[in-house]
């Protein structure tokens, strides 16, 4: 295989490079001063095609691959500067050929990126769509892959620089806020226009420049103007072909945008395993809701009660059958006010089946190895709604108000076959609901002065059901739980409730236009209830509910946290700083078992923040923090919770906080003269009186309670990533990168004998890959990755190969191929583990130029592959699984689309 993709490389590189000349020079003003980001085009006058373009670097070089003896005409632009055409005939050799451009009426930006790939105008990078297709793009995903500087994973997730896009918008309008992977998924590539990356994004226009928002990447999306004041989308259903069972798909999706208002419609119902949103996604939602309090130094994190349902990924199934409707709107009933929302609603039916090996932590069983079995039967229905309103009259006032509710109702049935424990059957159900709101005023008095006040109040219930089946109890629930019957039938009731208010308040005063002081006063107020019961059901089918203080939760927990920030901020030649600190009073208050326990003390937390601007698309960037971690109610209850068959877990209502520094170095480097990216950071993490685990661990059980460590037993974590990536010739794309990361934790290990010791765990992850891919307008494309990872932790290591080809080919001006495939190579070092596994997908479309209707043939699975494997490694205990998840088998579709 690996000679028949070396072949097809040398074949795709041979058609772009064939009788090229290299054609550069320096585009420059009347004084002979370099133009840095000037635009250069070549049109061949022959075909009238652009043939090539670039942007000047900070000399005002350019270079461009052009033909052999061929004629063209060179176009350069610049801001401020009279237009630049010239008729050039190339030679057979390379050329020098400087342009000097002549200062005139300053150009419009439209009239400046025209026809251009890529521009720059200020943070904003703007690609022109129809540049980089060719017609096998079908949804915003395909089109963002080829655009230079641009990555989209498999979930979805688009990165920019090296850094995450957090929002994507169309026309200016919020696209399902809080998430990417619908508009990637679904948004139709014929629509767009002008793809433009905002980079420093800041929604607020009161805080830009105040504020270090060099992590910020949004995305705005320009229409074509066929799609704008008018309905356009397209409704897709498909069967399946040769199957025993039925298959279908059936995919409508809607779009209207005017300036007044927008309005999107998707719906997706199928049995073939497509995904629009996993339960994953839907966790992980935040509706576009930031943490305001990120610069405070403290983190109280309300922790998620559910039983483990969500923990799925798209591949982790045997059989899924969806259903997803989702509508997003936006409405400006004057130009100062604009109202917007969506609503968002999944359903899944999902069969899973795992077979596992487990290492059993040492001295815990006379057996090495625990082999399982479990196969599962999941319901979820899954809801998200948010209501926006956002009031801007002027540039010195902007006030806005969000909320977001999240609901949910989740059933599992499982069965599990263990060679430790025997046979297992559980049943899962929770009904978790939240709503989230945040009220926001900005206000610019004047030059010298801003204003800002946000709040945030989240509200969320918790109801997570548990009841297993087991053939022994390895647990000792007190002397009420009734131990003659033929099994053990145990269950466990939980409720929790939490009210969140965060309120903060900032004053920004400019001592220069290159200086200011922020002055921060802000309080986090939370209180949580939390109830849990443990019942047995006998075998007469009678309750017997155990009532000893062990097996019962009720407790009341307020956390209160007032601070008072400074931050001075200032620019001095190349370099940005802005030092600061906090000052804390805490106070929380616990209470359970008759009695309430207080505590209340005061904490100084700095910050710093430094950036060294190299150039205007270089630098470096280093950050430090000291934060206040603390826990939630769920770890400070003293009654067990018993959420798992094997799982027994006790908090300790006497926890403190931990203290964690954060050091983070971050280089960036985006040259747009050859598409050049290049980023690179660093983060080391320490964190001393962590709250961990003590656990007894015996066979595959275990007992744990919560404990703050010795603060000479700190954890540590050290994480690195660097990516380098460029395009040239046009045609061509490739990137190299990896990503390293080392931790170490500790815990607390009971021994049998009752003895403690803690048990300090290692693990070094490491992620290698290359990546490259061509495109051309005519020609097949093609795209190889090629993947290694090592996971090398405490007791094994773990090896992963991964190569994959993509192919696509638009032909006859009407068809379009294509085909992925990727191939897994999973072992272990000692060689008791080595398994490969392989995916081929393809999908052959039909559709006439003009025509509204489009067929499909496409397959998944098509090597009907069983199963893929995955390891992972559990600090607790310092010990290894591997796991095999059967997947779907081969599915083919046939489908008719209609372009409305």
């Amino acid at each position: 295989m690996k000679k028949y993709l070396l072949i097809a490389f040398l074949f795709v590189v041979s058609i772009g490079f064939s009788q090229n000349i290299r054609f550069e020079g320096v585009v420059k003003d009347s004084t002979g001063l370099g133009l840095e980001m000037a635009n250069v085009m070549a049109i061949n006058n022959d075909t009238k095609a652009m043939d090539a373009y670039a942007i000047t670097n900070e000399n005002g070089k350019f270079i461009l691959n052009l033909k052999a003896s061929s004629s063209y005409q060179i176009k350069a632009s610049y801001i401020g500067f009279q237009s630049y055409e010239k008729q050039v005939d190339t030679k057979t050799a390379n050329m020098v050929f400087d342009i000097e451009m002549s200062q005139g009426v300053q150009l419009k930006d439209v009239e400046v990126v025209y026809e251009m790939p890529v521009s720059i105008s200020g943070d904003t990078i703007i690609y022109n769509s129809d540049s980089f297709t060719n017609g096998t793009e079908k949804k915003l995903e395909d089109v963002l892959k080829k655009l230079p500087g641009v990555e989209v994973n498999k979930d979805g997730e688009i990165q920019v620089e090296g850094k995450t896009v957090q929002k994507i918008m169309v026309e200016g309008k919020d696209f399902f806020d809080g998430d990417t992977k619908i508009a990637t998924k679904n948004i139709p590539a014929d629509a767009l226009d002008k793809i433009q990356v905002l980079r420093n994004y800041n929604e607020v226009s009161n805080l830009k420049g105040l504020e270090n928002n060099e992590e910020s990447i949004a995305i705005n999306i320009k229409l074509k103007e066929g799609k704008k004041n008018f309905w356009f989308g397209d409704v897709t259903a498909g069967v399946g072909v040769g199957h025993e069972e039925d298959r279908y798909l059936i995919n409508p999706k809607l779009f209207y945008y005017s300036p007044k208002y927008s309005i999107n419609v998707i719906g997706n119902l199928n049995n073939i395993g497509e995904l629009p949103l996993t339960m994953r996604d839907y966790f992980k939602f935040t509706g576009g809701f930031k943490n305001m309090m990120r610069k405070g130094g403290s983190s109280f994190n309300v922790s998620s009660n559910d039983l483990g349902i969500l923990g799925l990924r798209n591949d982790q199934a045997a059989n899924i059958n969806t259903k997803f409707g989702a509508a997003n709107f936006s409405y400006n009933p004057s130009k100062a006010w604009t109202l917007s929302g969506f609503g968002i609603f999944l359903g899944n039916k999902t069969d899973v089946q795992t077979n596992s090996v487990n290492d059993l932590p040492e001295g815990a069983s006379v057996n090495a190895v625990e082999e399982k079995e479990d196969i599962s039967r999941q319901k979820s229905d899954l809801g998200i709604f948010k209501l926006s309103s956002s009031y801007v009259p002027s540039t010195k006032l902007h006030f806005d108000y969000d909320a977001l509710l999240k609901f949910s109702n989740q059933k599992e049935n499982q069965s599990v076959f263990s060679t430790e424990l025997g046979d297992i059957y559980t049943n899962k159900n929770q009904k978790p609901f939240s709503i989230n709101q945040n009220l926001n005023y900005y206000y610019t008095l004047n030059d010298k002065n801003v204003f800002a006040f946000e709040s945030q109040h989240l509200y969320q219930q918790e109801d997570p059901f548990y009841n297993a089946n087991l053939q022994n109890l390895a647990f000792n629930l007190g002397s009420d739980y009734n131990t003659m019957q033929v099994r053990d039938d145990i269950s466990q009731q939980r409720f929790v409730k939490t009210n969140k208010i965060d309120v903060k308040f900032d004053y920004y005063y400019m001592l220069t236009p290159k200086s200011n002081v922020n002055i921060t006063v802000g309080n986090t107020y939370s209180y949580q209830n939390f109830d849990s019961h443990i019942f047995q059901v006998l075998d007469n089918q009678s309750v017997n509910d155990l009532d000893s203080e062990d097996s019962n939760n009720d407790v009341n927990y307020a956390f209160n946290d007032v601070f008072l920030g400074l931050h001075y901020k200032f620019i001095k030649g190349k370099f940005t700083f802005n030092p600061g600190f906090s000052v804390h009073n805490y106070s929380t208050n616990d209470v359970q078992l008759g009695t309430s326990n207080k505590q209340s003390f005061n904490r100084f937390l700095p910050d710093f923040f430094a950036q060294y601007q190299i150039k205007k698309s270089e630098s470096l960037t280093y950050n430090f923090s000291l934060s206040n971690n603390f826990t939630d109610i769920v770890k400070l209850s003293e009654g067990f919770v018993f959420s798992n068959y094997n799982s027994l877990f006790s908090g300790n209502r006497n926890l403190e906080n931990s203290l964690s520094q954060v050091h983070s170095l971050r280089y960036f480097k985006y040259n747009m003269f050859n598409f050049e990216n290049i980023f690179a950071n660093i983060t080391y993490t320490k964190q001393v009186d962590a709250i961990k685990n003590k656990a007894l661990l015996t066979s595959a059980n275990q007992v744990t309670s919560a404990v703050n460590i010795d603060s000479n037993f700190a954890d540590e974590t050290f994480s690195g990533a660097a990516n380098y990536g460029r395009s040239f010739a046009r045609y061509y794309k490739a990137s190299a990168g990896l990503s390293l990361n080392w931790s170490k934790f500790n815990n607390i290990r009971v021994l049998p004998t009752t003895e403690e010791n803690i048990q300090t765990t290692e693990s070094f992850s490491q992620n290698y890959n290359v990546r490259f891919s061509t495109n051309f307008k005519k020609y097949p494309n093609l795209s190889l990755q090629y993947a290694f990872s090592i996971n090398d932790n405490s007791s094994s290591v773990f090896y992963t190969d991964n190569p994959s080809v993509e192919l696509e080919y638009f032909f006859l001006e009407a068809f379009s191929f294509v085909t992925e495939y990727s191939f897994y190579h999973n072992r272990n070092k000692e060689k008791t583990i080595d398994t490969e596994y392989d995916f081929l997908s393809s999908s052959l479309t039909y559709q006439k130029k003009d025509s509204k209707v489009e067929w499909k043939l496409s397959g998944t699975n098509l090597l009907n592959t069983k199963a893929l494997n995955s390891n992972s490694f559990n600090q607790l205990g310092g010990t290894n699984s591997f796991s095999s998840y059967i997947v779907q088998p081969r599915y083919i579709v046939l489908s008719m689309k209609y372009n409305l």
